[in-house]
């Protein structure tokens, strides 16, 4: 890749260089920045090598404080591919304002009346909406594609959404429809889930492949400038970034997580170990989640492994489980539920979120350890997303809303249509059970078992109340306590309720005394 990104800008966007380009053609194809692949665009409209319309928006960038790694690899990964573009002979604009990506492209349809614009349905609401309204001003000019960068038709699940259709059933509906890892109408080893065997805690001396940071070329460092001279109390860092920024190189990473951390991903998917962010996961989600990989071909690079005896059932269907049940599944949800599901409060939570989540000030080392991966990485894995950050959130009678917002700020691989239902629906339960079954709740003991946090601790996991206790112990059982109702009508867990009954009334004392302690003296974040 020959020109810095300020050349190729300066380049392709002059005056003369897109008259010539409309002289070409009289169709412009509108790509956002996550849905970065031509491979899900028709290919008779490619054929007519349309002008591709990429937009840079400032009030995208900054309407919520997205983390600095996010806005570069959002920026950096959406330049590369322009260039990629104009490489293989597509006329290429890109445009730059400071509101909203629809504005940018009203502006240019006034300039080129003309000009006719297709674009795919974007992923995440609030652009959906912003695009939708191009129509009452260009309606005969405009063609929307269906968003092509899933699996399954959303439409044809949304009317399923509702309490007790679980993931579980839209799992195997799907393992149907796309024959992954079925061998005559049944599932390959006569499982649907091998979710059993994908709990263990790491052993002490497991040698944990690295995950290889990729050096940023000099685009990428143009925007790291870029990012840091406009955005500089972003959230988090910039001198750890290293995620591929190519289809190219996003290929060679899932590669080589096929060959080096697949096999033991379903095992220690739930593991949790201080100082090691990545363990066996893939880190995959930031490259699905804006097109440089599809979710296609990563189940299926899965499946071959499976076949050539690279990595075991229980890895491969576990990890099959996250793209084609999970992540499809939220996707659905998040189609099904919107806008409403954005105010979800189930429990009535208000409190501000925790000024840890911000800093990670805390002598909590799961939490230090959690939060300090995202100021770092933007990432954490989804264990210590769910039973650590989400459920402090919930044991401390935090607002859902303001973790939802945080999460989406803080994460490169959050777009709010997988990082609500994650949070809203699964995680605090904030929606009343519509997607998730359970409060996911837990104690120290949880913890304890999946990771070596606790022994590193101030905290005594081991004590149930009292200023040195594990604040997770007291917090869980009062939680139990005050929203017995939520597990009363849950079988899975109303055991709960009959656990906390047996205990004496010191013990209940303490554990309510502690915990009105804990949550009064946390330091909160200020929230207008």
């Amino acid at each position: 890749m020959l020109e810095t990104s300020r050349e190729f800008l300066a380049q392709i966007n002059n005056a003369s260089s897109i008259k010539n380009k409309l002289k070409t053609s009289d169709r412009a194809l509108f790509i956002l920045h996550d849905q970065l692949n031509l491979d899900v665009f028709p290919k008779e409209l490619l054929a007519q090598k349309p002008l591709l319309i990429f937009v840079e928006s400032l009030k995208y960038a900054t309407f919520i404080p997205h983390h600095k790694q996010k806005l570069v690899y959002i920026l950096s990964s959406q330049r590369h591919f322009a260039i990629t573009c104009h490489q293989d002979r597509f006329p290429v604009l890109n445009l730059f304002t400071e509101g909203f990506h629809a504005e940018a492209i009203a502006d240019f349809l006034v300039q080129y009346p003309q000009l006719k614009l297709t674009y795919m349905q974007p992923s995440e609401w609030d652009t959906r909406s912003q695009m939708l309204a191009l129509n009452d001003q260009f309606s005969d000019r405009i063609e929307i594609l269906a968003n092509r960068f899933f699996i399954v038709d959303a439409e044809k699940f949304k009317p399923k959404i509702k309490k007790g259709y679980r993931l579980e059933t839209f799992y195997r509906e799907l393992r149907k429809q796309t024959g992954y890892l079925m061998a005559d109408g049944k599932p390959v080893g006569d499982n649907w889930n091998y979710d059993k065997e994908n709990r263990k805690a790491l052993p002490k001396n497991t040698v944990i492949p690295t995950v290889p940071e990729v050096e940023p070329d000099a685009i990428t460092q143009e925007v790291i400038e870029l990012v840091n001279q406009y955005l500089p109390n972003a959230l988090g860092r910039l001198d750890k970034f290293g995620y591929a920024v190519t289809r190219d190189r996003a290929l060679e990473l899932a590669q080589l997580f096929i060959e080096t951390r697949l096999a033991n991903f379903g095992a220690y998917e739930d593991a949790i170990k201080v100082g090691a962010p990545f363990l066996f996961h893939s880190v995959l989600s930031i490259y699905l989640n804006n097109g440089l990989l599809l979710p296609q071909e990563v189940c299926g690079m899965a499946i071959v492994a499976y076949k050539q005896n690279i990595a075991p059932l229980n890895s491969v269907e576990g990890f099959i489980r996250q793209i084609l049940g999970w992540r499809e599944y939220v996707r659905v949800y998040y189609e099904a539920q919107m806008p409403q599901v954005r105010e979800s409060n189930y429990f009535e939570f208000f409190n501000n979120l925790p000024q840890l989540y911000w800093d990670a000030n805390t002598d909590l080392i799961c939490l230090k350890d959690a939060v300090t991966n995202v100021l770092n990485y933007g990432y954490s894995h989804h264990i210590q997303r769910l039973m650590v950050l989400s459920n402090f959130s919930n044991l401390t009678n935090t607002d859902p809303r303001q973790l939802n917002y945080w999460f989406w700020l803080a994460y490169v691989d959050a777009y709010e249509w997988v990082e609500l239902p994650n949070v809203l629906g699964m995680s605090t339960f904030a929606d009343g059970g519509i997607l998730a079954s359970k409060p996911y709740v837990s104690g120290g003991n949880y913890i304890n078992k999946m990771s070596n946090c606790c022994s590193q601790c101030t905290y005594d996991v081991k004590k149930k109340t009292g200023s040195s206790a594990c604040p997770f112990n007291y917090l869980y059982w009062n939680f139990v306590d005050q929203h017995r109702h939520s597990f009363i009508e849950n079988g899975r867990v109303s055991i709960m309720i009959s656990t906390y009954e047996n205990k004496t009334e010191d013990e209940k004392i303490a554990i309510r005394d502690s915990s009105i302690d804990f949550i009064k003296n946390l330091k909160r974040s200020y929230s207008e």
